[in-house]
């Protein structure tokens, strides 16, 4: 009888150690943050610091959607906390020192913000993740605007700046206010004359290009691309190199005779102070995101451009880029 006892002991001991071992292995384990382990990793979030429908919410719902898809993540919630041109949810993901499970989607407009929005926080407190893609600016008008073509447009706004309003889906300082200003410079307008109308993200710049509140809008292609395939905004020009393959019939500002090529970019941070095991987890999270078909189809289908880089190429990239937008910004005063 106690032989049969001790064995009895000895297997529901072995079977206890098992079942710790299995709950250590498990991606979603909340002592880890799914930093470790075989599986999808959950309890992530991602924050999106603007309205719903801009190009920060599509980027991030987006990349959710694929982590989950290929099981690379379960259950990701993307939630927008929008406000004071994106300063409003980085001021929250500074807030979450050591919230290893939180990531904000941003970009060059949250850069901008920080400083035309007198933020406390800034960008470098946070914990670069990750650039993911960068975007091609357009420059649109409704289906119904008299200007047919670029040389249209910028014929009437130099003759009146100030009355000619130009409408953007981000803050001063961001992405859609930057393209304006530099386009004017180099056709000869002053950018403090010019008439930029502010919008929290393109969600809700759209209803104003469309609604005529603005005589064109400068935006991200992804943005308006369903719109444009609808025949509801023509594009008169993009920002890129190369003509976009997504908005074939619209010319380049270089093929358009105005020497200007803009791009916008898309990245991932974390909060400050997270773990080693986190920020890799983080980096994993998005490397294997990116290295998926899905992905690729999308940044076909956005007319995105593969712009990966993680960790600290990341960081020193978003250095730099600080310093450049801060350099711009006092130029025109608004830093």
């Amino acid at each position: 009888m106690r032989k049969f006892r001790t064995t009895i002991i000895g297997a529901l001991a072995a079977a206890s150690m098992l079942a710790m071992s299995a709950c250590g292995a498990t991606a979603g384990n909340e002592g880890d943050s799914g930093a470790t382990g075989e599986g999808p990793v959950s309890g992530l979030r991602i924050m999106v610091p603007n309205s719903p429908g801009g190009g920060y919410d599509t980027t991030a719902r987006t990349a959710a959607k694929v982590m989950e898809d290929n099981k690379i993540a379960s259950g990701v919630d993307v939630f927008n906390l929008s406000g004071a041109g994106g300063t409003v949810g980085l001021q929250r993901t500074i807030n979450e020192k050591g919230n290893g499970k939180l990531a904000m989607q941003m970009g060059l407009g949250v850069v901008g913000a920080s400083y035309t929005q007198k933020s406390q926080g800034k960008l470098t407190e946070t914990t670069p993740i990750a650039k993911v893609v960068e975007e091609p600016g357009a420059i649109v008008v409704p289906k119904n605007s008299p200007y047919q073509t670029i040389d249209d447009l910028v014929r009437e706004w130099k003759a009146d700046p100030k009355g000619i309003a130009v409408g953007g889906g981000s803050s001063p300082g961001g992405p859609d206010h930057l393209l304006p200003m530099q386009l004017a410079k180099k056709v000869g307008i002053t950018p403090k004359n010019v008439n930029y109308v502010s919008y929290d993200g393109g969600g809700e710049l759209l209803p104003a290009i469309l609604g005529g509140k603005v005589a064109f809008g400068a935006t991200g292609v992804g943005e308006i691309l369903d719109q444009i395939k609808a025949g509801e905004v023509r594009v008169l020009a993009v920002t890129s190199a190369q003509p976009v393959d997504v908005v074939p019939d619209a010319p380049t500002l270089k093929d358009s005779g105005i020497d200007l090529v803009f791009t916008n970019w898309r990245g991932i941070v974390a909060p400050p102070g997270i773990s080693d095991a986190d920020r890799q987890m983080w980096i994993d999270v998005y490397t294997k995101m990116h290295d998926t078909q899905d992905w690729r189809d999308q940044l076909e289908k956005y007319g995105w451009t593969d712009a990966f880089a993680t960790g600290d190429e990341f960081a020193n990239f978003l250095k730099k880029q600080d310093e450049e937008v801060a350099g711009i910004l006092n130029e025109l005063g608004l830093a």
